[in-house]
């Protein structure tokens, strides 16, 4: 099947994933929680005779589009949506009150359901099988990490694909890098521990918040003085809580934080110096720290053979100038990662920005949307893909 085919049976049933996306935006549902989008996605798996399964423990869902030969291509898409209210005055905006599709995954399901109706049109031709990986729990727990622990993949699955939809990149556009796209994320709660006294007696106490007060300084100086500055790290805290009056000298202070990092050897060498800093500094001030580490998503890295694959694949559906080679990775997260460590794949972003239709806002904005002219582009694209990488095999 030539390019332009392809990208013109997906503008034929444009309205229809339209329809679909619509009713997800309209319809979100938080991580963990996507029962309905589940059933939804279950429904159109069965309309077009997709063989499906779902889990007893999680609300993903696969389906198995069978063609001709042994290997298999993986599809990726995920479900939930994010605690935000939904600010746009549009017929199909957010009717869930306090929870809106901020990120684009309705429009991810869309995708990789349009690209479904394109194989399963064509399985006759398909040398090989694609499966269709609806991913729950992006946003919090990292629900990729889940489903590969529920066995989803075996032997025959050679190949992964995933994207993104972003608003920095012109509809009819995508963006693309070798190696490293996401960062990895870890988050960090940092407890100090004094004495309390009264405020007019401060040599009779141990102040935790003149601790915290050193202890935020010091750190930031980790990321300027103890990273090599040809790597990339950000060292965040968001929170911090403690005392309980304006006369009591607190004896516990509470910050919390996030640490992203694109080099595994820098995470694990920034871990340790944050671990260093909040036992000693606090030590030295007569206090005690205390810190916990919760290990977030690694870093999104991708394989190059299949970035090229994406490259040719993109070229012949959009043209050569529709390649933006990105120039940095993001420090931003992506649980898709989980993904690439287990299968050989590539990730990219969709362009989805038209000025003229107001889809400027950027993800996780109560005022985000999509040109909703990116869904053919993106669906004929993965189809595509997931053509060109089993006749690889």
């Amino acid at each position: 099947m030539s390019a332009q085919t392809m990208i013109e049976r997906a503008r034929a049933i444009q309205d229809w994933m339209i329809e679909i996306r619509r009713d997800f935006h309209k319809y979100p549902e938080l991580s963990s929680q996507e029962m309905r989008t589940c059933d939804m996605i279950t429904s159109y798996l069965k309309s077009l005779e997709i063989p499906y399964k779902t889990f007893n423990h999680h609300y993903g869902v696969i389906g198995l589009i069978r063609g001709k030969g042994s290997s298999t291509v993986a599809l990726r898409a995920d479900m939930d949506a994010l605690p935000i209210e939904d600010r746009k005055h549009i017929e199909y905006a957010s009717q869930n009150s306090g929870v809106m599709h901020a990120c684009g995954h309705d429009a991810h399901m869309t995708i990789l359901l349009g690209a479904a109706r394109l194989l399963a049109e064509d399985k006759n031709s398909l040398q090989g099988n694609v499966l269709l990986v609806f991913q729950p729990a992006e946003e919090t727990t990292g629900g990729a990490k889940q489903m590969i622990e529920d066995g989803i993949f075996d032997d025959s699955v050679k190949a992964i694909f995933g994207l993104h939809v972003s608003t920095e990149i012109p509809t009819g556009k995508i963006g693309i890098r070798y190696g490293q796209m996401n960062a990895a994320s870890d988050m960090l709660t940092l407890k100090i521990l004094g004495k309390s006294t009264h405020g007019a007696y401060p040599h009779e106490g141990i102040d935790a918040i003149v601790i915290a007060g050193q202890m935020i300084s010091a750190l930031q100086t980790i990321v300027s003085r103890a990273t090599d500055p040809r790597d990339s790290a950000v060292l965040t805290f968001g929170t911090i809580r403690g005392g309980s009056q304006n006369n009591i000298i607190a004896d516990e202070v509470t910050l919390t934080g996030t640490l992203r990092t694109l080099s595994p050897s820098t995470r694990e060498a920034l871990n340790d110096k944050i671990r260093q800093y909040v036992e000693y500094i606090p030590k030295g001030m007569g206090g005690r720290g205390i810190l916990e580490r919760i290990k977030g998503y690694p870093a999104l890295t991708n394989h190059p053979q299949w970035v090229e694959l994406i490259i040719k694949t993109a070229t012949s559906l959009l043209g050569k100038d529709a390649i933006l080679q990105l120039e940095k990775p993001s420090l931003g997260v992506e649980d898709f990662a989980y993904f690439l460590e287990k299968i050989p794949g590539a990730f990219y972003q969709l362009g989805c920005r038209n000025e003229a239709k107001g889809t400027i806002h950027p993800g996780h904005n109560d005022l985000f949307d999509i040109d909703e002219d990116c869904l053919p582009i993106g669906a004929s694209l993965q189809a595509a893909c997931a053509l060109e990488a089993l006749s690889s095999f």
